[in-house]
């Protein structure tokens, strides 16, 4: 099978970027061609064509693609509810909670799930890039493995290998990830890529060469830092702006431990009218004129975490001056009086008290809510679209005033009489041009200008690949992904000498 994976050194070196770019650019070669990652944990999800939920990621690799999100594409999913358990998705399914330690045991049951969509998704497009997860020199998880090396060594896939230059150490980086591999994974390396380089490029050509010839493998390209670039987050939370207007609307965003689907706010960062401010805990709260509650992978204990923090004080000071506040899928939930959690979905069984802004209250229910739908503001009647992932149903007086109506007649969320505060369960409420005109203004902000995010994640994902085409060895790593893993014999290099050695060979 034509494909080729990416590995990255360390988490956020440049793997989903490299990936996405890999994509458009073999699509502008008229191929036929599909992103694929075997197992990602990220809070960030996206709602699949077949009403499944997978990592953002693939969807805007899928974007690169000309094509809709697949559940095949993300087969195994790990979303953090706890620092030691996570809840597991596969194939685009809720399957259960598991601790670190329970999801060991259970990865070969998780590589058949792998296989089984990997066969699907190779069996209707000719070409598939792979992104890995995390390193590939995470020792302690390779036992099983099924996110890195394992999965390219299942399949004899080649893979080139990311570091990012940015961090520091990049020569380390690189030469310290081959030295833990195995021979076999050694030989799998192709070559090298270093990423968001700023400066004269010619400055690194000592390291290179001295690179090239401890592993004997070549690198790839550079790759500079793109000034302003876009591509939605994973898991960090991008903090950059892009460039304002001199009126702009102050917009404050809660960074809450188990915070999710923060990506539905990018587009609020990138409006040349909009300034958005995460605030973490113990960093001042800054003036504004609409504060937004994100979703949470744990509702209940988000909640607690902003009630512990004064945001319920905060939240009715700032509507008493006239300020906006709006909630988005679990900062929906608990605008309302309470959320409930009888059967134990998010945390111990048991109650907490919402904020009170909205007269609702929410039943989380095992059954996760997942769906693609459009539909249209209460607000100016204004056209929106996006997806819903929620587990619960959320009742109550509030919902006679709602927010949004959708295409197939259902109503969701709710807006207050005096239309201070809403909220709503749809994620990309932001995306259409029409819709965040019309909460912009609702917020407060007068002559809005229009914007069409869609658009401009195209732009981003063309400025990416006509990037890589200029700074990478793009017909070598064409020759790659059409020759498959042609071992490299490395003998006689100073890594091969010093592995031999450290293997007692």
């Amino acid at each position: 099978m034509p494909s080729i994976m990416v590995q990255g050194c360390t988490s956020d070196s440049g793997k989903s970027t490299i990936v996405t770019g890999l994509c458009r650019l073999l699509r502008r070669r008229g191929l036929s061609v599909a992103p694929f990652k075997p197992q990602n944990m990220a809070l960030n999800s996206a709602v699949t064509t077949d009403s499944g939920e997978i990592g953002r990621a693939q969807a805007v690799q899928a974007q690169a693609c000309g094509l809709k999100p697949e559940n095949d594409m993300n087969p195994v999913l790990l979303k953090p509810n706890s620092d030691t358990g996570s809840q597991v998705i596969i194939q685009g399914r809720a399957l259960t909670d598991m601790e670190a330690r329970a999801y060991h045991n259970y990865k070969p049951t998780a590589l058949a799930a792998v296989k089984d969509s990997w066969r699907r998704l190779t069996s209707r497009y000719d070409y598939v890039v792979i992104e890995g997860a995390g390193s590939p020199a995470e020792i302690n998880l390779r036992e099983g493995d099924i996110a890195n090396m394992g999965f390219a060594e299942e399949i004899d896939a080649p893979v080139i290998l990311v570091a990012d230059i940015d961090r520091g150490g990049v020569f380390a980086h690189l030469a310290g990830t081959c030295m833990v591999l195995s021979p076999s994974e050694q030989n799998r390396i192709k070559g090298f890529v270093i990423n968001k380089f700023r400066g004269d490029p010619s400055i690194l050509d000592p390291g290179l060469a001295w690179l090239e010839n401890y592993t004997g493998k070549p690198v790839l390209g550079v790759v500079p830092y793109i000034v302003g670039f876009h591509l939605e987050a994973e898991d960090a939370i991008d903090r950059r702006q892009g460039e304002k207007a001199a009126t702009t609307l102050k917009i404050v965003i809660p960074v809450t431990p188990r915070i999710s689907n923060h990506t539905d706010f990018d587009p609020l960062r990138l409006h040349p009218q909009a300034e958005v401010t995460f605030v973490r805990p113990g960093e001042p709260v800054p003036p504004a004129d609409l504060i937004i509650l994100a979703g949470s992978k744990s509702v209940r204990s988000d909640l607690d975490f902003l009630l512990r923090e004064g945001w319920d004080r905060r939240l009715r000071r700032h509507l008493r001056y006239g300020g906006k506040v709006l909630g988005i899928c679990g900062g929906y939930q608990m605008l309302g009086r309470a959320v409930h959690d009888p059967d134990g979905i998010e945390s111990k069984p048991g109650s907490s008290p919402g904020l009170g802004i909205l007269d609702l209250e929410t039943v989380l229910e095992p059954e996760k809510q997942l769906l693609n739908i459009g539909g249209r503001l209460t607000l100016e009647d204004a056209p929106v679209r996006g997806y819903e992932i929620h587990a619960g149903a959320t009742r109550g007086e509030g919902l006679k005033r709602p927010l949004l109506v959708k295409e197939n007649g259902d109503t969701d969320g709710s807006i207050t009489e005096d239309g201070s505060a809403a909220g709503t369960y749809l994620h990309g409420v932001f995306e259409s041009q029409e819709g965040l005109a019309a909460l912009l203004r609702w917020a407060g902000l007068e002559n809005v200008n229009l914007v069409d995010y869609w658009q401009l994640r195209e732009e981003d994902i063309d400025a990416l690949a006509d990037t890589l085409d200029r700074t990478l060895d793009m017909e070598r790593i064409y020759s790659f992904i059409e020759n498959g893993n042609t071992i490299d014999d490395n003998r006689g290099t100073p890594l091969q000498r010093l592995s031999e050695s450290a293997r007692g060979v």
